[in-house]
Order: C-alpha cells, then sequence, then structure tokens
C-alpha cells in the first residue's frame, strides 16, 4: 500500500511542474510583451492571477477565503503570510488583487522558465548582501510610487517543517512604516499540509485563507518596527493554532 503512495507523490509532482509550465508556454509571447514596460505591469499581474489559479486548480486545491478586510483598488499596501510551500506564490496571487509585486531570494531566479519572468517582475534580495538589502528599499519605493504594492514573506525562507511560524525578520514593517502604508497580514492555514517542500508528501483538498484586519502605519515611526513585527507574528501564530485545534 505505501509503495502506491510513493508512486501517487512522484507523479502529484510532476503534474505540479507540467502545470507551472504549460500556461507560460501558452501565453509566452503575451508574457513577454507585458513585461518589456514598468507600466504594463499590471498586465502581467492578471496573466500572473490566472497562471496560479491555473495551477491550483489543476492540484485539486479547493481555496477557502475568509476577509476581514478588503484591500481598495487603486492603493498602496504591504501583504505578509507565512511561507511553507511551493503553492505559496500561487495562493497570493490568487487571493489578491490588488497588483503587487513580491520582494524574494535571488535562488528562485534561476528556476527553468519560471525564473525568468521572477526576476524580471519580481524585487530580488541576497540576504547574504547588506548592499542588496538596501537596493531592495530603493526598488520598492520606485514601484509604490507607481501605484503598485508590495509582498514580502517575512519569515525570509522556508523554515522546518516542525516550525509553526519562525521568527519575522524587520524588513517588510520598516518599509511599510517607511512609506506609510497599511500591513495586510494573511494566514495560509493549511500549504504545508497540501503541497510542503518535502518530496514525498501532499494531495488534493481544501486550502484555507484568512485576511486579517490591516495594521495601520500611519504616524508609526521606525521605532515602532519591532512591536509592529511582533504584532503581526503573534496574530498569524494565533490563527495557526487555531486553524489547527
Amino acid at each position: 500500500m505505501k509503495i502506491f503512495k510513493y508512486i501517487f507523490w512522484i507523479l502529484y509532482r510532476i503534474w505540479f511542474y507540467i502545470l507551472v509550465a504549460l500556461p507560460i508556454l501558452l501565453l509566452l509571447p503575451i508574457l513577454v510583451l507585458s513585461i518589456l514596460k514598468e507600466s504594463w505591469y499590471p498586465y502581467f499581474f492578471k496573466l500572473a492571477r490566472f497562471w496560479a489559479r491555473f495551477i491550483l486548480i489543476g492540484m485539486g486545491f479547493r481555496i477557502k477565503i475568509e476577509r476581514e478586510q478588503t484591500p481598495e483598488p487603486g492603493k498602496s499596501y504591504m501583504f505578509i503570510a507565512n511561507h511553507t510551500s511551493m503553492a505559496d506564490i500561487m495562493l497570493m496571487l490568487v487571493t489578491v488583487k490588488n497588483p503587487f509585486v513580491f520582494v524574494g531570494k535571488k535562488e528562485l531566479a534561476k528556476i527553468p522558465l519560471f525564473g525568468f519572468f521572477y526576476k524580471r517582475t519580481s524585487i530580488l534580495v541576497d540576504r547574504s548582501s547588506p548592499k542588496s538589502r538596501q537596493a531592495v528599499f530603493l526598488r520598492a519605493q520606485r514601484r509604490l510610487k507607481q501605484g503598485m504594492s508590495i509582498c514580502i514573506f517575512p519569515e525570509g525562507g522556508v523554515p522546518e517543517e516542525s516550525i509553526v511560524l519562525d521568527a519575522f525578520k524587520d524588513g517588510a514593517f520598516r518599509m511599510a512604516i517607511n512609506h506609510q502604508i497599511p500591513i495586510v497580514p494573511i494566514t495560509f492555514a493549511d500549504n504545508k499540509k497540501r503541497f510542503s517542500y518535502t518530496f514525498f508528501s501532499g494531495s488534493p483538498g481544501v486550502m484555507r485563507v484568512k485576511v486579517h484586519k490591516f495594521i495601520a502605519t500611519e504616524g508609526l515611526t521606525i521605532d515602532d518596527t519591532k512591536p509592529t513585527n511582533t504584532k503581526a507574528h503573534n496574530l498569524l501564530l494565533n490563527q495557526l493554532k487555531a486553524f489547527h485545534n
């Protein structure tokens, strides 16, 4: 019986990569055209949302989103969420309608096909380089001035599976306070169970999402970075515990 599980998991992983690649190949000319100018990014974002939904549905995931507050069109936000799965990027794109730019690790740019578009549309950071981290703030500032939002997974990477929620880095909160934009905390309940980074794991099923009330940054200063970080971390940690209880 166990052998059938392993066969399923192998085929399930292969199927995931087929679903990732197929829409990119089919829409390649339109996708390339949409990234030629930064001002055309909202069109690319719509295509990316279609790509993400195609993958999640194709994997047999049923998405259930609970919203305590909804972002307003045309406003900039800092979107944050817990990070446990390769499907987090897709689920974030499906959850949020406001065009946003990912801030993520440069290693993802090495993924064939996906990486080509990722490095041209996201803000890449080398976490080992202070110079790279500073450049992120400048690029994010330009994007915010264009009316975009920013998305960061503040754990700074995918923690070990035994960790419910790793400590948050300060970058997302410092950036939100500097630009006086609301922070939108989002909890992904089931991504670790549905499709974690462990190869022999995963299954179709429900993916629950909770969009929490926004954390206002108006009037906050850089000294408020750590308390804001702690507030957001506690919010997501308590919600994860509530989901799994």
